[in-house]
């Protein structure tokens, strides 16, 4: 059974009574699942206070108070993989495969803070007077905002509360409308796991309301966001304005280099998988793909036909390798990407069409013979939508591939180990990977450049962006 929807504020989970409600569509089947509860304003202000009140004795809890929370997070989160997982595919679309491995994989993110958070160390500056002493401390921020988007609703959502709480903060996370479920059992694992009410608290709405709201708010002290440029621009814009900090995970549109000296089927297999991979909805998915002029036919004549037979369904179906589209509104985009492609000489040679009227689904669809001042090559796509363009000389590519103003992801495939020296160090990215796709794990950074984004989620930099800085001096 779907879950019942509700906010969770102060450590009680709040359905829908006489709130505003929206529908919650399963994208496979266009079948409500369920009516989502808005926040009021009323609602807004409990959970304004009650992360505030929370705060002050939460920055001063036990490093291992917090661990053994997020330790039990963890486990939560791999005893209850499959039901999340399976909602997760009801409301958001994706394989349930796929939906069950975002969820035990973000219990690494869980268990990596638990340890991190016990880490967070300052230093002593030796001073220039003996009878003075000098101490760099980090602190918690402060009461966060965070606002994530629909396509990992569990991965993007544990990423920020996991770095909140473990350093000190507590958090006001506005997830996604369209697949809420994801969001609400991380609440209740933490409820599970003995979170102080007001620590992590959910509210759901209409999104730029919320954020306006929220943003303004002289209690809120951090801000992060994971979604689109646009949106991400208008929030740091607000941010700013109010000087607090942010983190913005905006989006990409990821270059892949294939170089002619690499194996051929088993590159166009690897990229022609991880290019469906959630149908395209993936902000590190690879989207503008230069091949070599000496492979360009067998690459693409390989890439097509692996395509051709990948398995689109309903991601509760055990033989399904992509599920539909997460909103019919992104049907229509597809069609204009396409559309534009073609009438700037681009050529179908794969897919291009609507495949249900029963869901959200559209084809894999390769398109060749692209030029580079089209849609497809110069806005992210978000979609299983593949534009294969040649390139002949390395300086010449790298040139294209860092043209645009986006730099989340990049991706080359070499033998050579010149080459990829040279194209590690030249794209302009914020996570360059050779030779496969290991650019989000919680060990290591995520983040972008330029207009991809401010600041890292992950890794060793996962807590900066909730800590704050004093120097203090004594005699």
């Amino acid at each position: 059974m779907y879950p019942t929807l509700s906010l969770y504020i102060n450590g009680e989970f709040i359905e829908a009574q006489q709130r505003k409600t929206e529908p919650v569509i399963n994208p496979a089947t266009k079948e409500v699942l369920g009516q989502l509860p808005h926040a009021t304003q009323t609602d807004l202000d409990l959970a304004l206070q009650s992360a505030q009140t929370a705060f002050e004795s939460w920055r001063h809890s036990s490093p291992m108070e917090r661990s053994e929370i997020l330790h039990k997070v963890a486990q939560l989160c791999r005893d209850n993989a499959e039901e999340i997982g399976r909602n997760i595919t009801l409301d958001q679309g994706k394989p349930l495969a796929e939906s069950v491995g975002e969820v035990i994989n973000c219990s690494e993110h869980a268990d990596w803070h638990a340890e991190e958070c016990r880490r967070i160390y300052g230093r002593v500056i030796p001073p220039r007077n003996p009878a003075v002493r000098q101490l760099v401390v980090r602190e918690p921020i402060g009461v966060c905002a965070a606002f994530t988007p629909w396509n990992f609703p569990f991965n993007q959502a544990i990423r920020k509360i996991t770095a909140a709480i473990g350093a000190g903060c507590t958090i006001i996370i506005k997830g996604p409308e369209d697949s809420p479920s994801a969001v609400l059992a991380i609440a209740n694992m933490f409820h599970q796991a003995g979170l102080p009410k007001g620590v992590l608290n959910i509210v759901w709405g209409v999104p730029a309301e919320v954020s306006d709201y929220l943003i303004r708010s002289p209690i809120v002290r951090k801000i992060s966001f994971t979604g689109s440029v646009p949106v991400g621009k208008q929030l740091a814009a607000l941010a700013g304005a109010h000087m607090k900090p942010v983190t913005m995970e905006l989006g990409g549109h990821s270059p892949v280099l294939v170089f002619p000296d690499v194996d051929i089927p088993r590159v166009a297999k690897q990229l022609a998988y991880f290019k469906v991979r959630n149908a395209g909805q993936v902000c590190i998915s690879p989207t503008r793909f230069y091949i070599h002029e000496d492979i360009y036919a067998p690459f693409k004549d390989e890439f097509i036909n692996i395509l051709a037979n990948i398995n689109v369904g309903n991601g509760l179906e055990t033989e399904t390798e992509m599920g539909p589209l997460a909103h019919e509104r992104r049907l229509g985009v597809m069609d204009r990407f396409v559309e534009d492609a073609l009438s700037r000489g681009g050529k179908i040679a794969l897919g291009g069409e609507r495949l249900s009227e029963a869901g959200f689904f559209y084809g894999p669809t390769v398109i060749t013979d692209v030029p580079d001042d089209t849609m497809l090559m110069t806005e992210e796509p978000f979609g299983p939508i593949a534009p294969l363009t040649r390139f002949s000389d390395t300086t010449e590519v790298l040139k294209r591939a860092n043209s645009l103003p986006f730099g989340l992801a990049s991706y080359a495939f070499t033998n050579n180990l010149q080459t990829a020296h040279t194209v590690s160090n030249e794209l302009q990215a914020g996570m360059v990977s050779i030779n496969h796709f290991g650019v989000s794990v919680a060990e290591t950074p995520f983040g972008g450049i330029k207009d991809s984004g401010i600041g890292s989620e992950g890794g060793t930099e996962s807590f900066d962006g909730y800590l704050t800085t004093k120097f203090i001096t004594q005699r």
